[in-house]
């Protein structure tokens, strides 16, 4: 499995494909909440079976603010999720943004404390699920060490 950048123009349909049975089939998402219009500003990790097979997605906005961190429950407790997190949070750190954020749902929160975020506000609801908003100050990793 490698995880590689993706550019929404060329990768929308493997990107949205893994969303859409993640986020729409699997959890009840509403496909208008699901695509929201965001995804041409933003940065987007692809992670890929035997170099082509779309098995897990996230993306980044300019801010840092990651989210549609989505994985084929074939592929759940392989390590996709981190990696395509980790790849995130290294190329914020990169690109010199001081915080990365995240609005975790609460049943994988600790899937993030793992990776060093840590509640950031109160839960809140998004699509019948609740959330909580977590952060992760990157101000202190030098990008060398990111490495």
């Amino acid at each position: 499995m490698i995880v590689r950048f993706a550019d929404w123009r060329d990768d929308a349909e493997m990107l949205s494909g893994v969303r859409h049975k993640v986020f729409v089939q699997e959890q009840g998402v509403p496909e208008d909440i699901e695509t929201d219009g965001r995804d041409a500003d933003c940065y987007h990790a692809l992670a890929l079976a035997d170099w082509e097979t779309p098995v897990g997605v996230a993306r980044m906005d300019e801010q840092g603010h990651i989210g549609r961190v989505a994985v084929l429950p074939e592929w759940r407790g392989r390590g996709v999720g981190t990696r395509l997190v980790q790849f995130l949070i290294l190329f914020a750190t990169f690109e010199g943004i001081q915080r990365v954020e995240v609005n975790s749902q609460i049943d994988v929160c600790e899937f993030y404390q793992r990776l060093g975020f840590a509640a950031a506000g109160e839960v809140f609801e998004e699509a019948g699920i609740l959330h909580v908003p977590m952060s992760l100050n990157l101000a202190k990793i030098p990008a060398e060490a990111a490495v």
